[in-house]
């Protein structure tokens, strides 16, 4: 499956940006979704987790701001991000793994998206 990010930006403190990634190739239904961001010299970090049942998770610090949702439909997956602070800059990936693998472990996922910078000043 191939990936596909979009809608990063600037954004000022307290603002809203809503990411997007469209898959091809395959159907989301078939895998469980997940969002990592990462700044330079860091390790990516896992942000958001959708599973195939639909439920959700989330790391400490976007719970509350940050929600990830997906339209089969559309072959999307969402992550709408509120309250955005100077912490949440950095560049966001989506990936896709298949069931069964722990969704906050960058190995568990087989695709990644190239990527879209999101920068909060």
């Amino acid at each position: 499956v191939q990936l596909v990010e979009s809608g990063g930006g600037s954004v000022q403190i307290g603002g809203s940006l809503r990411l997007s990634c469209v898959a091809s190739g395959d159907t989301i239904g078939r895998y469980c979704m997940g969002w990592f961001r990462q700044i330079p010299d860091k390790e990516r970090e896992a942000v958001a987790g959708i599973e195939s049942d639909g439920s959700t998770s989330y790391a400490n610090s976007v719970k509350g701001r940050f929600t990830i949702s997906q339209d089969n439909l559309k072959n999307t997956v969402y992550l709408h991000m509120n309250s955005l602070k100077v912490e949440d800059t950095a560049m966001y990936y989506c990936a896709a793994r298949p069931y069964g693998r722990v969704w906050t472990f960058s190995g568990s996922y087989d695709y990644w998206g190239q990527g879209t910078q999101v920068t909060v000043s």
